[in-house]
């Protein structure tokens, strides 16, 4: 992937191809698996509120670990950290085959899918230069939203008809993942030679945070991805309960179609913002993430297949928007600062730990009988009057210091 006279080495080169693969099935076997065992809790009559139990203890993995992670992935080859990540998903997957506890199995997938985050993302920045970091995000969020869109749909398909093949199929998918990896060359390790104190590496995760913090770029973009991710995995498992009610379907197929149009909207947004946003402009996008609120008022009240369909991929669209100049943005300010696998680390933090509040929040509501309709209503107003609260105290902090850092 050299080149020559000085020229930029094209977006699409080995080592990239090689990410992609490898991201694709990787995330692949997360969605299938996340489906596969909701199907698996749900034969075994674990009551509706413990569904989101199964994704809190994948996202706890990210918050306990993300002191971490982010070191892990700067004092290493990251192509060689994503391989061992996928190594202990695949270990998780076989684990839930045989008859595991299905809740500690997908815990121990997400201590994978939390080592595997901080690499995956930070060996963006060395792949690739200058602006084509937003297109390489954006490529990265169309891989994984295909893969959240085939992924769950297969895991809800394959579930109805056989839950073992559905399980065994993300097993297959952790593994291709993990041969992907072989194929990404060897790159320098970002940070060599720090320390492995535990107690200095969280003082180290802690400083990058308030760093990160105190940077007005990288605080839009941590509140505005938690905000997200906490309200797209929430949205998820409302759907499961809102198609039974809404819709009067009962099968494991219907929610997961469902999710699969949110991928599809999100693989149209994320084009587009590679197309019409750069890092300069990325506050653009903030308009977006008001109206994905606003658009799941709407859905929430439909009554109609068709038109959920679409209002999910119009959610989606906004939200591809939305999310990936927001993802380039701290990669871009990390890497100049703490490193982008420490940034990547503190991001995750920020998303998981509001994943893992609105998850208990959401599991809470529905343990005290209120409406579906009603969650889904709120919930939608919140996310939109969150954003506007983002955009304004963003928008008042860059006139009081004159503009920020581009």
């Amino acid at each position: 992937m050299s080149s020559q006279e000085g020229t930029v080495p094209p977006l699409l080169s080995r080592s990239m191809n090689a990410v992609i693969v490898a991201q694709f099935f990787s995330a692949f076997g997360d969605n299938a698996l996340l489906f596969a065992t909701l199907a698996l809790i749900k034969s075994l009559l674990y009551p509706e509120w413990s569904q989101p139990v199964l994704q809190m203890g994948f996202v706890a993995a990210y918050i306990v670990l993300s002191p971490f992670v982010g070191q892990v992935a700067d004092s290493f080859a990251k192509g060689r950290v994503m391989m061992f990540a996928n190594a202990l998903k695949l270990l998780g997957a076989l684990s839930i085959c045989v008859g595991g506890n299905p809740f500690l199995g997908y815990a121990l997938v997400g201590v994978g899918a939390a080592a595997y985050s901080p690499a995956k993302y930070g060996i963006l920045g060395e792949i690739t230069h200058g602006d084509q970091l937003v297109k390489a995000n954006g490529l990265m969020e169309a891989s994984t939203i295909a893969a959240i869109l085939i992924g769950s749909v297969a895991g809800g398909v394959l579930a109805d008809w056989n839950l073992y093949l559905a399980l065994g199929a993300c097993a297959v998918a952790y593994g291709i993942a993990l041969a992907a990896n072989l194929m990404i060359p060897r790159l320098k390790a970002a940070r060599p030679g720090t320390s492995w104190h535990p107690k200095r590496m969280a003082q180290g995760f802690f400083s990058a945070a308030i760093t990160l913090w105190r940077d007005g770029d990288a605080r839009l973009s941590l509140i505005g991805t938690s905000l997200f991710w906490g309200a797209g995995v929430t949205l998820r498992f409302l759907l499961v309960l809102w198609v039974p009610l809404a819709l009067g379907i009962t099968d494991n197929a219907t929610p997961t179609l469902l999710n699969a149009m949110v991928a599809v909207g999100i693989v149209l947004g994320a084009a587009l913002a590679a197309k019409l946003i750069t890092l300069k402009t990325a506050r653009r996008c903030l308009p977006a993430g008001v109206l994905i609120g606003v658009a799941v008022v709407f859905f929430t009240l439909q009554t109609n297949l068709v038109g959920a369909y679409g209002l999910l991929v119009i959610i989606g669209a906004l939200g591809g928007f939305f999310i990936v100049p927001l993802n380039a943005l701290l990669q871009e300010r990390g890497r100049i600062s703490v490193g982008a696998g420490n940034a990547i680390a503190v991001q995750n933090l920020g998303e998981n730990t509001a994943m893992l509040l609105m998850l208990g929040l959401y599991s809470l509501v529905v343990k005290l009988g209120v409406p579906v309709l009603g969650i889904g209503v709120g919930f939608g107003v919140l996310f939109a009057l969150s954003i506007v609260v983002l955009w304004v105290t963003t928008a008042r902090a860059r006139r009081s210091t004159g503009g920020a850092k581009e």
